[in-house]
């Protein structure tokens, strides 16, 4: 999936509510045509059709963005073969009936997705919540579980079920709280320290280096052709972590979006 057919897709959906709006007022608007003569009865379609009204603009808004960004999208294949591989990964977030998180290269390809993981079967996570990292292959390659009592634990698994570490974030003040990551022995490995007023959460290792950084607002403007939104979350990992630490390091995403949202 590229990104302009994302856009396509959530305009589609915002369609789909535009049309689905108008059942009711059709039926209210019927039903007193026949039954009940009372002009007064039709202001209860005011709503109905307001939000059908609305909502089919921003489906000309959303498709008119795909339709400009597919301009803008090289028709040969992606640059990058694997999610791991990129330096950086635009984040964007979908809260619809299952919220997901969609990364893509910065050539608009996408590079994969994390969403709640229902599949039956791991008797390990049957009594969590599980989230999964999925490629752009739609292959599963990595694991979050979710273990909240008095503070949150997301314990980390490749895709062979190994567990690699998790990450730990435990309250301290009413405003101040404790995000840190530990390895699969359960050593100190680094933190995530954030901004509380936007988004700008960074990840250090246990040297006090940055080695990731989620930042709304910091898009470089060659990508504005593909990602129209200037706001977009870019996600930057350091080169010099391997895969399994970057999928360790990723764990802070499922607090982000899934947990503090």
């Amino acid at each position: 999936m590229k990104i302009n057919e994302f856009y396509r897709g959530n305009a589609n959906i915002t369609l789909n509510g535009s049309i689905a709006s108008l059942v009711p007022a059709i039926f209210i608007g019927v039903g007193n045509l026949y039954y009940f003569r009372d002009e007064q009865l039709m202001l209860f379609t005011i709503p109905f059709v307001v939000y059908s009204l609305i909502s089919f603009q921003i489906y000309l808004f959303r498709l008119k963005q795909s339709i400009s960004i597919e301009r803008n999208m090289p028709l040969s294949p992606s640059n990058y073969r694997d999610i791991f591989e990129a330096r950086n990964l635009v984040v964007v977030f979908m809260n619809h009936q299952q919220p997901c998180v969609n990364l893509f290269f910065p050539d608009g390809h996408q590079a994969g997705m994390i969403k709640k993981y229902r599949q039956k079967g791991l008797i390990l996570f049957r009594k969590h919540r599980i989230y999964a990292l999925y490629n752009n292959q739609d292959k599963m390659i990595g694991f979050f579980n979710i273990k909240q009592k008095k503070s949150l634990i997301i314990e980390v698994y490749d895709q062979n079920k190994n567990y690699i570490g998790c990450y730990e974030k435990e309250k301290i003040t009413l405003f101040k709280k404790k995000k840190e990551l530990m390895d699969e022995k359960g050593r100190f490995i680094g933190s995530v320290e954030g901004s509380a007023y936007f988004m700008d959460e960074r990840v250090y290792n246990q040297s006090k280096q940055l080695v990731g950084q989620l930042r709304r607002g910091w898009m470089p403007v060659e990508w504005s052709g593909r990602f129209p939104e200037s706001n977009t979350p870019v996600l930057s990992l350091s080169e010099t972590l391997s895969e399994k630490d970057k999928l360790l390091r990723m764990s802070f995403l499922i607090n982000e979006y899934f947990i503090e949202r």
